[in-house]
């Protein structure tokens, strides 16, 4: 197939549906639901099963599409599914089975505002539900944050790549903002499918039929043996240790001369980075500090960038979650404050700068 790496114009939505046909999904089992319905529009318009093979599959709800994909990463398949905030609710069942079986799959969420049906406008409101786990059990979701179209292109193949590499389902926390914005995006280059032999050598747990050097592998989250299934979590409890200390990933920027900081994910911190250049124009040095994975939270990291400032300022589109993780992280050596909207309101950026000056700056005067 011929590669292209010219820049295009496209939204967000369409970025991540042409980057899914790209890197080599095996198939897409999803939905429509406002504001991600542009997602599998793409793909059924695209018809990437006449080129590359991907089989592309609306399925009856949530409910239905969570255990496709369920079925497909069991046999060792990259598969996916999005959705958006009430959607994503009802796939919760089955995002903690595969977490429970340790099985790779990927999931979008292009949120919107709740609680319920809430509103079809963008919102931050699920990142509890995505960074706690959102089912039933101790467990954990890999969750990326992307801030921009390209990142929504980007983010599909290193979230089958760290679905992979620790048997653990992966989650893209988009908004309603970033899926139908339109930017420029440079698209990732073709990436061949997976032959039945590289994932037989691949993912030799995989439910790919018995052979004649194994039994028939088994793939459940149940286990009625107590003890047994206490070694189960300690394991998985390890894994995402593992995770912790090797997958964070961040982003800083004006923050090594800042006497404030500003932490934000996704597209808030979009608005953040506009915030940061007019507090400065009016003299107060704030920087940026965006957390681009969610789960892994950057604790570590955003403890050492706040060393010698004067107060950080969460800024979300939602009544206060990240805030937690901050506080959590920072454990009382600053003071932490959170500025955000609700119902479905993007703040502007100048909110931001007077939140940060009635939160801090005039409480330290």
């Amino acid at each position: 197939m011929e590669e292209k790496q010219e820049v295009t114009l496209m939204k967000g939505n369409e970025a991540l549906a042409r980057a899914a046909i790209r890197c080599g999904t095996d198939g897409f089992f999803g939905y429509p639901i406002t504001p991600q319905s542009e997602i599998i529009e793409t793909l059924a318009l695209l018809k990437p099963w006449e080129t590359t093979g991907m089989v592309v599959l609306q399925a009856e709800s949530e409910v239905a599409a969570i255990n496709m994909v369920y079925g497909g990463a069991g046999s060792g398949k990259r598969v996916m599914t999005t959705s958006s905030s009430p959607g994503i609710a009802l796939m919760q069942e089955g995002i903690a089975y595969m977490a429970g079986a340790e099985i790779p799959g990927v999931f979008v969420n292009v949120q919107r505002g709740g609680p319920g049906l809430g509103t079809i406008q963008p919102s931050q409101s699920d990142y509890f539900q995505a960074t706690r786990g959102g089912g039933n059990g101790d467990y954990n979701t890999i969750v990326l944050a992307p801030a921009s179209v390209q990142e929504m292109a980007d983010f599909v193949d290193l979230a089958f790549v760290l679905a992979f590499r620790y048997r653990n389902p992966a989650m893209i926390l988009s908004d309603g903002v970033i899926g139908q914005m339109m930017e420029k995006v440079i698209l990732p280059p073709f990436k061949a499918r997976k032959t039945e032999e590289q994932i037989r050598k691949e993912c030799p747990w995989a439910t790919i039929g018995r052979t004649l050097d194994r039994k028939p592998n088994i793939l459940t989250s149940l286990e009625l043996k107590p003890e047994i299934m206490e070694q189960r979590n300690l394991s998985m409890q390890k894994k995402y240790q593992t995770i912790r200390e090797k997958e964070v990933r961040f982003d800083t920027q004006q923050t090594d001369d800042a006497d404030y900081i500003i932490v934000a994910f996704g597209s808030a911190a979009r608005i953040g980075e506009k915030a940061i250049e007019l507090a400065r124009e009016q003299g107060i040095k704030a920087g940026l500090f965006r957390p681009i994975t969610l789960w892994p939270f950057p604790s570590k990291q955003l403890c050492k960038v706040a060393e010698g400032k004067k107060g950080i300022l969460v800024a979300e589109i939602n009544a206060g979650q990240m805030v937690q993780d901050v506080r959590l992280a920072i454990n009382g050596v600053l003071p932490v404050e959170h500025f955000g909207r609700l119902g479905g309101i993007v703040p502007e950026p100048e909110e931001i700068v007077n939140a940060l000056k009635t939160k801090l700056i005039e409480k330290e005067k």
